[in-house]
C-alpha cells in the first residue's frame, strides 16, 4: 500500500464508488475487506491513521467474554467464540491461543468457576482451543510464577485468544487493498453531499496538503466507533446520541511481576468487572477499567483513580506488589457502547447496532468489539447491498486469509528495550502507509505501549529514518519528534 497512489485513486473525478466507508478501525476495515472481496468498489477514508483510536488500545484479547457469560448474554458469547475460531484460522500470524488461570482462594471458588467455564466450553464446542480443567495449588503456581500463594487453594484453567490489534488492522487494510479497495489515512470527511435529501457522497480533505475534493458513492457507511455521532450530525445536526463512550485503561509492567506463559483472570472486582493480568510481548498487561465519559476524545488519558484501581487489584494477586514507579506505560481507549438507558457502562450492550437514517440513507454501525468485527462487517455489507441497490453476493470472509506482512530487512534493534529495527521502520513507510512517528511507534509496532520512556528516546532515530523514506527534511523530523514526545506524555507512568 502506498498513500500517494491511494490518494490519486480516491480523488479521481467522475467516479462513483459503490460504498464509501468512513472510519479505518476494526469495523470499517472489516467492512472494506468484506465488500471488496464480494467485488464491490470501495473507498475507505480515515481521519487519522488506521486503528488510530479504540482499535489499537484494546486488551489484546480475542475472546468470547467470560464476563458476558456471567451476565447471561449467551448469544453474544456464542457468536464471539465462533468468530474467535475463524480469526485464529484466518490470521494465525497475528492470533494465537492463550491459557488463562482463575485462581481460587476460597473452598468454593474452584467448583463455582469451573462450572461456569464448562458452559463456556459447551458454547465453544467443536473449536481447537481445548477445554477447561481444574488445577491444584502446585499447578497454579507453576502456570503463574509470581502469584501470591498465601491462602491459594487451586484454580481453573481455560483457553482464549490473544492478538496484536494494531497489526491486525494494518493486515486488514492490506487485505482490502489486495481485493481492490482504495484506502486513505489522514483523510477526514469534512462534509456529506446530498442529492435532494439522500446522501450521494462526501467531501474529503487530504490532511497533509489541505486539499479538499468530492467523492460520489451509492452509499456512505459510518464506521467511526466512538465518533459515530459526529458523522451522524454532519447529516442531521439534531441527531439524538447513539453512542455512550466508555474509557478502558491499561497498565504495562515488567515481565518479572508475572512470569510464565499463562494469563490471570481476576473474576470479580468491586465495580462488577473482570480484570486480566496478561503476558504480552515480554511485558505484563493489566486491564481494564470501564468508566463512562461525557464525550469521545482522540487521545483519552487514564486517570489517577483508574491507575490506582488497576494496581490495587493486581497487587491482591502478585507475590511482589507493583508500585507506580514500576509502570512502563499507561494507555486508554474508548469503547463505542450503544446508549440504551442507564449510566453504568458495565451494563451497556457490547453487541452492535445497524442504524439507517430514514431520510438520507446514512448507514451507521455502532457498538461491537474486535472479536466480532468480521460478523459485524458481514451484516453491514448484507444491508448495504440492499440499501445501495447492489448485486447481492455471498460473504467470502468466513475462511478468507488475512494478509501477512512481508519480511523486513534484517538488523539490530534500534533500542535495547524495544523490538523495532530500521528495516521495520522502512517497511512501515514503504508498504503500510505510515506517515508519522506515532504511526510507527504505536501502531506498526507497539513500542509506545511497551515502554513509553524508551519510545521517547527512540523517536529521533525513527523520525530520521522516516524522513529519508518519505522525502522529508530535518525540520519535519524535528517537528515529528516534538509531536511524539508531547503525545507520549499521556502514556508515561505517573509520578
Amino acid at each position: 500500500m502506498q498513500r500517494a497512489a491511494m490518494l490519486a485513486r480516491a480523488s479521481e473525478t467522475g467516479r462513483q464508488w459503490d460504498l464509501l466507508v468512513v472510519g479505518g478501525g476494526a469495523t470499517g476495515l472489516g467492512i472494506a475487506v468484506d465488500a471488496a472481496a464480494r467485488g464491490h468498489s470501495v473507498l475507505l477514508a480515515e481521519r487519522g491513521d488506521f486503528a488510530h483510536g479504540t482499535s489499537s488500545r484494546s486488551t489484546k484479547l480475542i475472546h468470547g467474554g467470560v464476563r458476558y457469560l456471567q451476565q447471561g448474554r449467551l448469544g453474544l458469547v456464542r457468536e464471539a467464540l465462533r468468530e474467535r475460531q475463524r480469526l485464529c484460522r484466518n490470521a494465525p500470524h497475528l492470533v494465537h491461543p492463550l491459557p488463562f488461570v482463575v485462581p481460587s482462594y476460597a473452598w468454593w471458588e474452584s467448583a463455582f468457576y469451573g462450572a461456569g467455564l464448562k458452559l463456556y466450553d459447551l458454547l465453544a464446542s467443536g473449536d481447537d482451543f481445548g477445554r477447561s480443567s481444574h488445577l491444584d495449588r502446585r499447578q497454579v503456581i507453576a502456570a503463574l510464577p509470581g502469584i501470591a500463594t498465601a491462602g491459594l487453594r487451586g484454580g481453573t484453567r481455560y483457553v482464549d485468544g490473544q492478538f496484536d490489534d494494531a497489526r491486525l488492522a494494518v493486515a486488514l487494510a492490506q487485505t482490502a487493498a489486495g481485493h481492490g479497495a482504495t484506502l486513505v489515512n489522514y483523510c477526514p470527511v469534512v462534509a456529506l453531499s446530498k442529492a435532494g435529501e439522500r446522501i450521494a457522497g462526501a467531501v474529503l480533505r487530504d490532511a497533509e496538503s489541505g486539499r479538499e475534493f468530492p467523492v460520489a458513492a451509492r452509499l456512505v457507511i459510518n464506521a467511526t466507533g466512538p465518533f459515530a455521532d459526529a458523522v451522524r450530525r454532519l447529516d442531521d445536526p439534531g441527531a439524538a446520541p447513539l453512542i455512550a463512550p466508555s474509557r478502558g485503561s491499561h497498565l504495562v509492567l515488567p515481565r518479572h511481576f508475572m512470569a510464565g506463559d499463562s494469563a490471570l483472570l481476576v473474576p470479580r472486582t468491586p465495580d462488577g468487572r473482570v480484570i486480566f493480568v496478561i503476558p504480552w510481548q515480554g511485558r505484563v498487561l493489566v486491564g481494564t477499567t470501564d468508566l463512562a465519559v461525557p464525550q469521545a476524545t482522540a487521545e483519552p488519558v487514564a486517570q489517577p483513580g483508574e491507575i490506582d484501581f488497576l494496581l490495587d487489584t493486581a497487587n491482591r494477586y502478585l507475590a511482589k506488589p507493583a508500585a507506580r514507579r514500576d509502570i512502563l506505560s499507561v494507555f486508554a481507549g474508548l469503547r463505542p457502547l450503544v446508549a440504551a438507558g442507564g449510566t453504568n457502562p458495565a451494563g451497556l450492550s457490547r453487541e452492535h447496532t445497524l442504524l439507517v437514517a430514514p431520510r438520507s440513507g446514512l448507514l451507521s454501525v455502532a457498538g461491537g468489539k474486535w472479536t466480532t468485527y468480521r460478523s459485524i462487517a458481514e451484516a453491514a455489507v448484507d444491508l448495504a447491498e440492499r440499501l445501495a441497490g447492489l448485486a447481492a453476493r455471498p460473504c467470502p470472509t468466513v475462511d478468507l486469509a488475512i494478509a501477512a506482512a512481508s519480511t523486513a530487512e534484517a538488523g539490530p534493534a534500534l533500542h535495547p528495550a524495544l523490538p523495532l529495527t530500521a528495516g521495520e521502520v522502512r517497511r512501515a513507510c514503504r508498504e503500510e502507509m505510515a506517515r508519522r512517528v506515532e504511526d510507527v511507534l504505536m501502531r506498526r509496532s507497539a513500542c509506545l505501549l511497551l515502554d513509553a520512556q524508551a519510545a521517547v528516546a527512540l523517536a529521533p532515530s525513527v523520525a530520521g529514518l522516516m524522513a529519508a523514506e518519505l522525502g522529508r527534511d530535518a525540520a519535519w523530523a524535528a517537528q515529528q519528534t516534538a509531536d511524539f514526545t508531547q503525545l507520549a506524555a499521556g502514556y508515561l507512568p505517573p509520578a
